[in-house]
This record gives structure tokens, sequence and C-alpha cells, in this order.
């Protein structure tokens, strides 16, 4: 038996020629698919693992994790360097978002399963990174950066809450918890299917 594999095919011929049968048409479907979520999820998610609060603050000499709340991330990043540094961070966290959500975009619709995916696997980049033994940030903004591309109006109205609960209360986590528990029902609100409101 030879075996020949390519991104996203993989196929067993035997010396006779062809594919063995059903099963074994099933197996390259079965690879070809996992391959390409491979190829969708795995580059989403090391995009995701950029320290951009680390390596704002040790520009200026701080580690993030030993001031404030100890999160690599942009509050954290205002907090103890100043609002101006926290925004920085805020413009760099986003795009590990909205890079892979309007990737996906470009080669399915509307609502999309696909580009979901790949912002979940950003955020869990952010959240949980391979390269900083699994010790991220809470992945806000990266998500937020996502929901720009996948719902632009809901963006507006989470970013007009979170602006407001953050007025008011002086506390960004909690301004953060609001907009988490609001992305769903806006979602539903703005009528998007059962997997997305789920999601």
């Amino acid at each position: 038996i030879f075996a020949f594999a390519m991104p996203g095919l993989a196929v067993s011929l035997t010396l006779g020629g062809g594919l063995r049968g059903a099963g074994d048409t099933r197996s390259v479907l079965f690879i070809m698919a996992g391959t390409t979520w491979i190829v969708r999820l795995v580059p989403a998610y090391l995009l995701g693992t950029f320290p951009s609060a680390v390596m704002v603050a040790r520009s200026k000499g701080i580690d993030i994790h030993e001031v404030g709340s100890g999160n690599p991330g942009a509050s954290n990043a205002a907090r103890t360097m100043g609002n101006k540094w926290g925004v920085f961070v805020l413009f760099l966290d986003g795009p590990k978002g909205a890079i892979p959500a309007a990737v996906a975009l470009m080669f399915t619709e509307r609502p999309s399963p696909a580009a979901y995916a790949m912002t979940a696997a950003a955020v869990v980049g952010h959240m949980y990174p391979i390269t900083r033994r699994f010790k991220g940030g809470k992945g806000v903004a990266t998500m937020g950066g996502a929901t720009l591309v996948l719902q632009p109006l809901l963006f507006v109205i989470l970013t007009g809450v979170w602006l407001a609960v953050r007025k008011l209360t002086g506390k960004a986590s909690l301004a953060s918890l609001c907009i988490m528990a609001v992305l769903p029902i806006g979602v539903a609100v703005l009528r998007g299917p059962g997997w997305e409101v789920a999601t």
C-alpha cells in the first residue's frame, strides 16, 4: 500500500490502484475534514497567543503579571501604565479576534460556523497561551474584535454598555461581565440562528 498525504487530502492506494471501498472513502473524507479544521484553527489559536500587554509593559520595564490584578490584558495595562497604554493594548488585542473572523468570512457566508470556531480558537489562545504556560488574559478585547466583524451593530451596543457600566461602577471587570451576559441576548434580538446565540 502506498500512502499519499497532502494538505486537506490523504489517500491510500493499493498496487491495483484506486480506493478500497466505501470504508476508504469515508476515511479520506474524515481526514480531509480534520486537516481543514486544523489549518483553520491552529493559526487562529497561535495569533491569539500574541502577548500584547506583556510586550507593551516590558517595553516600560514592567512585568504585567506582577502589578495590578496580574492579568495580561488591556484593563490591567490601563490600571498600571495609564489609559493611553491600555487603549494601545486594546487595539493590539482586538485584531487577534477580528482577523480570524474576517478571514473565515472571506470563504463562507454569514452566519458562519467557521468564523465562530476560528474566533473561539483565537480567544482560547489569548486566555490559555501555550507560549506562556497557559496563563493569559480574559479574552474580552479579542472577542470584541471578532464581534466588530461578525456583528457590527451589536459591537456598537456592547461598547456602549461597557462604557456605561465602567463609568458607573469604576470596575472594568464588572463591565466585561455585563457585556458577556448581553452578547447572546443581543444576537437573539438580531435574529441570529440558535447555534449562534448559544455560541
